[in-house]
């Protein structure tokens, strides 16, 4: 019988030491894999358009269109997809973009079954413009989380550790893809994809909350860890106010310099690959093999500098710990994009492009934490403003690149990068982290 009792006691002594780890990191865990198996979701089909193109006998540019248009509706839907999330919270948003992300990614491989023609492509494009409304308030929704959840010292970190997911997502997607595609086909291939997102929906629907107050295992120790003002009810996101939000000097400087380096960001995610096969003549085997480095040090660069970003705050202040990353890292990133298309070896050619990709990404942690410190309880459709900028460059990115790589001049488009980099760095210089952003004053 005291054995028993002993026993009981040990369990129960167990349990808070099972909740050491606080709410908030297990609500960090569902954003992080929200976004790993969004980036899934998206890159699937570009991985298998070989054999989309070979089976369905459509075009290059047929294929190119799907992809089109889940970007053009991804880009416009940011503002409204972070307003939707402030209206409605982060906990019903969620459940939305993962049963919308599932619907969409089943009903793409599925039309070539019951239609064919024109029929077909057209409920294949509508399917990718459904993914890509679903996931277009992803990012905006994930920062209010994290404005709610984490306390400001760690909002750098958070940013920058979630950015890493989508790297993770997209060096996983090719041989999951291509494995798949060879054991069961491209269509349930793609099909296999929905089945991650759906669990993970209908878990998040039951564990999620906007609001720590709200969640029945965060603890009073947890909710003192929050800054002052953070239980504070969210504001309704009105036009008026989330107009004045994009027309604030801070946001609108921030949404441009994301614009100007995520040319470079959407350079690196797509050329390596053609500018190792077509300019270094290396075999599609090789230049795959080496083109899946670039986002694996994406993925620690966006960690690194999550980091850098909290501690640089703690020392130097919101304005200039955050300024100081982008200050440093985007030109030294142009600077390797210049060593690596001039450098005669290929490894050491990849190596700068790796590192120039992690600079890039170094700065996901930084962005993040001057729009959380500026828009606060507005972060949503604050990042929804800066990451249609952010967006904006790879609608700038792909044309030039198609064009200036189509006539083999790779040199040319890399140097526009520089470019676009140094001017993203200058933009830091007028950004001032630490003005709050002030709403329109509602009239009785």
């Amino acid at each position: 019988m005291s054995s028993l009792v002993s026993d009981r006691l040990q369990r129960r002594a167990a349990v808070p030491s099972l909740r050491r780890v606080r709410v908030r990191w297990w609500i960090f865990l569902y954003m992080f894999l929200f976004i790993l198996f969004a980036f899934v979701q998206r890159n699937s089909l570009n991985v298998a358009t070989d054999q989309i193109q070979s089976q369905l006998r459509v075009s290059q540019l047929q294929v190119f269109m799907l992809m089109w248009a889940y970007q053009v509706m991804y880009s416009l839907l940011q503002v409204p997809g972070g307003s939707l999330g402030q209206r409605c919270g982060a906990r019903w948003t969620f459940v939305l973009i993962g049963a919308l992300a599932c619907l969409a990614t089943v009903a793409t491989p599925l039309a070539p079954i019951v239609l064919s023609g024109t029929a077909m492509i057209g409920a294949m494009v509508l399917a990718q413009a459904v993914l890509g409304t679903s996931q277009a308030p992803l990012f905006p929704v994930m920062t209010g989380v994290f404005e709610s959840w984490f306390p400001s010292s760690r909002w750098g970190f958070v940013n920058g550790l979630s950015s890493s997911a989508m790297h993770v997502g997209t060096a996983v997607t090719a041989p999951l893809i291509v494995a798949l595609t060879a054991a069961l086909g491209w269509q349930r291939a793609l099909l296999c994809t929905a089945l991650p997102m759906a669990i993970l929906t209908v878990c998040w629907a039951r564990y999620g909350r906007d609001r720590p107050r709200e969640h029945p295992s965060v603890s009073a120790e947890e909710l003192e860890e929050l800054d002052e003002g953070a239980e504070e009810s969210t504001p309704p996101a009105t036009l008026e106010r989330v107009l004045c939000l994009i027309r604030d000097r801070n946001v609108a400087l921030l949404a441009l310099s994301y614009l100007c380096m995520n040319y470079v960001f959407f350079l690196l995610m797509t050329a390596p690959f053609l500018y190792l096969t077509q300019a270094r003549h290396l075999s599609q085997v090789d230049g795959g093999w080496l083109a899946m480095l670039p986002p694996a040090g994406a993925a620690l660069g966006a960690w690194v500098g999550g980091v850098l970003a909290d501690r640089f705050c703690a020392r130097l202040g919101v304005r200039w710990g955050l300024r100081l990353i982008p200050l440093i890292s985007l030109p030294l990133s142009g600077v390797l994009l210049l060593v690596g298309v001039h450098t005669a070896g290929v490894y050491v050619a990849v190596a700068c492009f790796v590192l120039a990709y992690a600079l890039i990404e170094v700065n996901e942690g930084p962005f993040g934490a001057a729009l959380m410190q500026i828009a606060r309880a507005d972060s949503m459709p604050g990042f929804g403003a800066i990451n249609t900028g952010g967006n904006l460059g790879g609608v700038v990115c792909y044309p030039i690149l198609g064009y200036l790589s189509g006539r083999g001049e790779w040199n040319m488009a890399f140097a526009i990068g520089v470019a676009f980099n140094l001017v993203a760095a200058a933009l830091w210089l007028l950004v001032r982290a630490d003005e709050r952003f002030s709403p329109p004053q509602s009239h009785a």
